[in-house]
C-alpha cells in the first residue's frame, strides 16, 4: 500500500520534501512516480525513475527545482521540492507499476497502484 506524506503550507521560495512509503516497490521491475492534481483538473505527471535504466524524468515545470530520489532499504521514494511557487499548489500522489514502459512513464493510466495524496499549499 502506497502512502504519501510530507505536504503542508509553505511560502513561495520555500522547500518541502515529500515521502512515499512503497513497500516492495522500490526496486526493479517497479516504477514509482509522482503526480499532482489541482481540484477539478486532471492529474499531472511530476517525476519518475524508470525501472530499467534508473533515468529520472521530470515535468518541464519542475525541472531544476524538484529532485526525485529513492531509498530501497527504507522502501521509500522522495520528492524534494525547492523554490516552490504558488502554481505548485496541488495534492501530490505517488503511484507504482511493474509494467511501465518508457513511452508511458508520464501517463496516469500506466499506473495501477495509487496512494492517498498529500496536500501542498504554496502561499505567495
Amino acid at each position: 500500500q502506497l502512502q504519501a506524506s510530507g505536504g503542508g503550507l509553505v511560502q513561495a521560495g520555500g522547500s518541502l520534501r515529500l515521502s512515499c512509503s512503497a513497500p516492495g516497490r522500490t526496486r526493479s521491475p517497479w516504477t514509482v512516480a509522482w503526480f499532482r492534481q489541482i481540484p477539478g483538473m486532471d492529474r499531472d505527471f511530476v517525476a519518475a525513475m524508470h525501472r530499467s535504466a534508473g533515468r529520472i524524468s521530470y515535468a518541464d515545470s519542475v525541472k531544476g527545482r524538484f529532485a526525485y530520489s529513492r531509498d530501497a532499504a527504507r522502501n521509500t521514494v522522495y520528492l524534494q521540492m525547492n523554490s516552490l511557487r504558488p502554481e505548485d499548489t496541488a495534492v501530490y500522489y505517488c503511484a507504482a507499476s511493474s509494467s511501465v514502459i518508457r513511452s508511458t512513464l508520464a501517463s496516469e493510466t500506466a499506473y495501477a497502484d495509487w496512494g492517498q495524496g498529500t496536500e501542498v499549499t504554496v502561499s505567495s
